[in-house]
């Protein structure tokens, strides 16, 4: 039962994390969604597009270095193709309900384009999420992590055994 539940901590955790690091990332599609639409004059979807890529890469640095820090890290060029790839589909998802909002039902207006865009992303990260936590940043196999460990812990036990205070050893009395 013990381990359901340390279990079910870890994956609220890491769902908190994933969201913490996927709201900063819609606030930066959103941010530059409109930035670029405003400014530049490029249809809907285009601008679309170029926030969702920077977005990307935001989200990539989030989740590698904090999200999923103690994860896998051997195999990092694996690891970019398929955050690149599941990106992508993610990518196609949001940008594919933005689309069909803006040119199947003529929905342009800018708050219709934000709310079609917010709608896009969040089905898009449903799909990220179980896309990057099964197959992009993987959890070390129990073995390894471990094998991984042990060095670790032996340095952290010199450390400390080096930082204890010398005292004089106690003698016995019989």
């Amino acid at each position: 039962m013990e381990h359901r539940s340390s279990g079910l901590r870890r994956l609220v955790r890491e769902l908190a994390k994933f969201g913490a690091v996927g709201g900063a990332g819609v606030l930066v599609n959103l941010g530059v969604f409109n930035l670029v639409r405003h400014v530049s004059g490029l249809p809907v979807v285009r601008a679309s597009i170029i926030a969702t890529v920077v977005a990307i890469v935001f989200n990539y640095v989030g989740f590698r270095y904090w999200t999923y820090r103690d994860r896998d890290k051997s195999g990092r060029t694996k690891e970019l193709s398929l955050f690149l790839f599941f990106s992508v589909i993610g990518l196609v998802i949001e940008n594919g309900v933005l689309y069909l909002a803006t040119y199947g039902f003529g929905w342009d207006t800018p708050l219709q384009s934000n709310v079609f865009k917010f709608i896009g992303i969040g089905v898009a990260t449903l799909f990220r999420f179980w896309s990057y936590r099964t197959w992009v940043f993987r959890a070390m196999p129990a073995g390894e992590a471990v094998t991984g460990a042990g060095p670790l812990l032996e340095q952290s036990i010199l450390e400390q055994e080096s930082r204890a205070p010398r005292s004089k050893p106690r003698q016995r009395v019989p």
